[in-house]
């Protein structure tokens, strides 16, 4: 079938969706090892060939960072996935994590012309199979760096903003260190996604490209405390700042019982499993105290990731959302693996109540059924309470009900501009902050969103900082004052046009 040329693009169009194998539940269940088993070839230039190669393809506006999706599938058909992944690279360096955790279903394949008739291309599991291939036969290439410019970059976070940012800005000759709480790279990416979705060495080949670019991580390192941007900028001799803290601040419930025993939220429930190691204690020095039953109170794709990590540690696991299933904001490829791996459902259901024992431990969970409205200009519909309720035992509770902004950097400099929420607020055209010298972008600007948008927002950020160094960035930032003002998410491609998309998370 390679080089399929012949083929009418009605003939495409009825080509049979290449379904990603699987790993059976009942045995991924029972360890951490990666879910979907990938492409092989004869699927891979299958499913590529179900590709129109439109000439004004809506995927590529559909991508944050702007990736030639056309361009890269082609080459798949053709048999050159090696060409296919440099194809990808040269807009996203992170393409074997964006692959595997981007939701394509929200963004480039939601828009792609053979879904109005069949299901859409493929594109995430075709970017993932080009990315898989290339590390496999170790045919990633560094790329060349610019000459010295002779400015030095701090870029704060090594999530996907900051990594993205980072390498965009070495790639033009800057000098560049990336500062991190933790003691290890990769943000959200490694505290916040299970090893069964994303695979750590992914992450780690990627720091090590970045390194052999020349980029330098200091790790436990919190700027705002141990450092300021006035001590990075004045002290340590960096010429611009790039802050790329994210959104790790839990949001909670504030109902009876939510400071028990047995009650996280996801984050840390995550961090500690999966950044400390903690269901390997005491191997590793971190506790964690998982019960038989475990409550998650939420559907996004974190809750999933939770319900089905609580799965793995041995528990029944429970999840609570006061919609119902329809709208439920986790990608649809991580509700159908939960789905499939032997969880609970209590859709409609609103936790209004954890019960605890003498001991301040969690024993039960009360909850009051919900109906849903009628749909509002958004289409949304609200949660209606029914006044009925029911409880339930469990031992453990995680809330996964998202993440408001980093707050250390902003409350530490009252230069930095946020609104009422904690979201640093910046130029949206140019990620500046209304700090000279300082510009934001990823989760600490718009609040908990994907990996992918947070790489879009990186790239424009360094677009503007090399602009700034160079002496090219004219206009005076535009940063908002209303305390009110909240970014909606937009995509931020390579060609730098900007697009208003509804919420992806």
């Amino acid at each position: 079938m390679i080089g399929s040329n012949t083929l009418s693009n009605k003939e495409r169009i009825q080509l049979p969706h290449q379904e990603m194998p699987l790993c059976a539940p009942e045995l991924r269940v029972t360890n951490f090892e990666e879910v979907p088993i990938g492409y092989d070839t004869e699927q891979a230039i299958a499913e590529a060939t179900r590709c129109l190669q439109c000439k004004k393809p809506h995927c590529v506006e559909a991508c944050p960072v702007g990736i030639d999706i056309p361009g890269f599938i082609h080459l798949i058909e053709q048999g050159d996935p090696e060409g296919a992944a440099r194809k990808i690279r040269e807009t996203n360096f992170l393409p074997a994590a964006c692959g595997r955790v981007c939701p394509q279903d929200k963004q480039c394949q939601a828009v792609c012309v053979v879904g109005r008739k069949n299901l859409p291309v493929g594109i995430g599991n075709l970017e993932r199979y080009a990315a898989d291939y290339e590390r496999e036969h170790n045919a990633i290439k560094i790329p060349d760096v610019a000459e010295s410019t002779g400015k030095k970059i701090a870029v704060v976070g090594s999530g996907p903003a900051g990594l993205s940012a980072a390498y965009e800005l070495r790639l033009r000759g800057h000098e560049v260190v990336v500062f991190e709480a933790f003691h290890r790279a990769g943000g959200v990416m490694v505290y916040g996604i299970p090893r069964f979705r994303l695979p750590l060495d992914i992450i780690d080949d990627d720091i090590a490209y970045l390194e052999k670019m020349g980029v330098q991580f200091v790790y436990n390192m919190i700027i705002g405390k141990v450092l300021t941007l006035d001590d990075l900028l004045q002290r340590e001799g960096f010429d611009a700042v790039f802050v790329g803290t994210g959104a790790g601040l839990p949001r909670l419930l504030d109902i009876p019982g939510a400071n028990a025993n047995g009650v996280y939220s996801a984050n840390e429930y995550l961090t500690r499993i999966y950044l400390m190691e903690a269901n390997q204690f005491p191997k590793y020095s971190t506790p964690l105290y998982q019960g038989k039953k475990v409550a998650v109170i939420g559907a996004g794709n974190t809750a999933m990731d939770v319900l089905r990590t609580a799965k793995r540690l041995g528990a029944e696991s429970t999840c609570y959302y006061r919609r119902s299933e329809e709208e439920a904001p986790a990608r649809s490829e991580e509700l159908k693996h939960a789905k499939q791996e032997f969880l609970n459902w209590r859709w409609l259901s609103n936790p209004v109540e954890f019960i605890t024992d003498e001991q301040n431990f969690i024993t039960q969970i009360k909850c009051e059924k919900m109906t849903l409205s009628e749909a509002d200009e958004s289409g949304r519909r609200t949660p209606v309470p029914t006044g009925e309720y029911f409880i339930e035992d469990c031992d453990t509770v995680v809330m996964s009900l998202g993440c408001a902004v980093n707050p250390v950097i902003p409350s530490t400099d009252k230069e930095i501009r946020t609104n009422k929420w904690g979201v640093i607020m910046v130029d949206e055209e140019t990620c500046q902050t209304s700090k000279q010298g300082v510009f934001a972008g990823g989760d600490a600007i718009t609040g908990g969103s994907t990996v992918i948008l947070a790489m879009g927002q990186g790239k424009r950020a360094a677009e503007s900082i090399h602009l700034y160094l160079m002496d090219e960035l004219e206009a005076v930032p535009n940063v908002p004052t209303d305390p009110n003002h909240h970014i909606e998410s937009w995509n931020l491609n390579s060609n730098g046009s900007k697009s208003k998309k509804k919420e992806l998370i």
